[in-house]
């Protein structure tokens, strides 16, 4: 009973530790970005609260020892293949990988040697080994689950035909790691191309930005997909994939160059999006608070920009506080996704600085691409979110498929946002099958014009 109490005494003694931590070192920030930083601290301090479990009953060393073993035991996101550049039209290079069919499936490709592709977005992209391997009947499991899926796509697409080649785009701090279980799905099977947006991963930081010459919208990212299709993907069919921003960057295409998708695109697969009304999202917070975010967010991200090395810092001392809060709007059931999983998740959000989550955040409010979706009415769709997304609501998707109407509508139950690594199963699952469907109407089509 005597060692009980004691428990629950410095339980409740950590947790107002971490609530005075979180409180103090963004209150430092504060007084470096005013108004602005003062409410981030407000934010931060209420936010404590939602880590505090984990923090009373795990030490601040041992968390420390997880987090460098998650970091160095696993293979999530070390998928590499053949690495290529294509220039955007402020002279960005905007890094991308091909995998061609034929490629040992999970294994890294020949073309990719320790050292290439370093980071380009000012900050350095995470070491990418975030999880221990799979063994076993696990293992087994998941190799007989990729096989599967590979035979299919291999009898779908056939030898004669010209297979589409399937393009990547991944979302809002995040980099082309983030499809790490597509990525592996499909591997050796179709031509895949991931590539990462300005900024990200290893792309480069926005020369319109780093100038002052041009801020970030939606169209931009739409133009620099062009740019990589052009440069990865001259000739043949396309499928297009897009998580979050990604799919909002599928849309700019089709509004910007409706003929070339037309022309070129076979399918489409918008998974965690949406095409406009971000502003009025809440957040899963309650009216008032919902109201107070989309009024300072702004604002607050672009006083810490102009502060990034020290919000560096800070991000750095409060990282229990960051990863609870990665958790809650990344997963729809966090307390169920495997701690690796998590970890890869955290790892690929905190390689995004600051001052980039800042140049990017205000294109959401004014993005609305709500009838460009008709450039893809003629082609097999695929439209799918978690139930549990916070950030883009499945209502949402539903809007979407409803300009869609022969879209196959996926709403994940217990799904979050970082849906295709929560679910990766089902998500892999419904991406093959939109492959398959892509390839026979692309038959089709090019039978009916012979």
């Amino acid at each position: 009973m005597t060692e009980g109490k004691e428990a629950a005494a410095q339980a409740v003694e950590t947790a107002a530790e971490v609530a005075v931590e979180a409180a103090n070192n963004w209150a430092r920030a504060g007084r470096h970005a005013g108004l602005a930083g003062a409410a981030i601290g407000v934010v931060a301090a209420g936010a404590a609260a939602g880590v505090a479990i984990e923090r009373m009953t795990v030490g601040r060393g041992m968390r420390r020892r997880a987090r460098l073993a998650l970091d160095a035991a696993g293979p999530y996101g070390t998928l590499r293949g053949t690495p290529g550049a294509a220039i955007a039209e402020d002279g960005t290079e905007l890094y991308y990988e091909v995998d061609e069919p034929g490629a040992e499936a999970g294994r890294p490709d020949k073309d990719e040697r320790p050292g290439k592709g370093a980071a380009r977005n000012g900050r350095g992209a995470p070491h990418d080994r975030s999880a221990k391997p799979a063994r076993g009947k696990e293992a087994r499991a998941v190799q007989e689950a990729q096989s599967g899926l590979r035979k299919r796509l291999t009898a779908a697409l056939g030898r004669r035909s010209a297979a589409p080649t399937v393009v990547f785009s991944h979302g809002y701090c995040l980099s082309q790691d983030s499809w790490h279980f597509q990525r592996a799905a499909l591997r050796g099977t179709v031509r895949t191309v991931h590539w990462d947006q300005r900024s990200h991963g290893r792309s480069a930081r926005g020369h319109g930005q780093i100038d002052g010459t041009e801020e970030v919208t939606i169209d931009l990212l739409g133009r620099d997909l062009k740019a990589v299709l052009d440069a990865a993907v001259p000739e043949g069919p396309i499928v297009l994939v897009g998580h979050s921003m990604g799919g909002m960057t599928v849309m700019a295409l089709a509004d910007q160059f409706p003929e070339y998708v037309a022309e070129r695109v076979v399918g489409v697969a918008l998974i965690g999006t949406s095409a406009g009304r971000l502003s009025e999202v809440s957040y899963g917070l309650p009216s008032m608070g919902m109201k107070a975010f989309h009024w300072l967010a702004p604002g607050v991200l672009r006083a810490l920009g102009w502060q990034h090395e020290f919000v560096e810092r800070g991000r750095r001392a409060t990282a229990d506080l960051f990863a609870g809060l990665i958790k809650r709007y990344s997963f729809g059931s966090p307390e169920q996704v495997d701690p690796g999983i998590a970890r890869f998740g955290e790892r690929l959000i905190e390689a995004t600085p600051i001052d980039v989550v800042a140049e990017f955040f205000p294109a959401f409010a004014v993005h609305d691409k709500t009838e460009a979706l008709v450039a893809y009415d003629a082609v097999p769709a695929l439209v799918l979110a978690g139930e549990n997304d916070l950030i883009t609501p499945a209502d949402h998707s539903r809007t979407i498929a409803e300009m869609l109407p022969d879209a196959e509508l996926v709403c994940v139950p217990g799904a979050g946002h970082l849906v295709m690594l929560e679910r990766p199963e089902l998500v892999n699952e419904h991406l093959v099958s939109l492959v398959e469907r892509a390839s026979a109407a692309a038959r089709s089509s090019r039978h009916a014009r012979a």
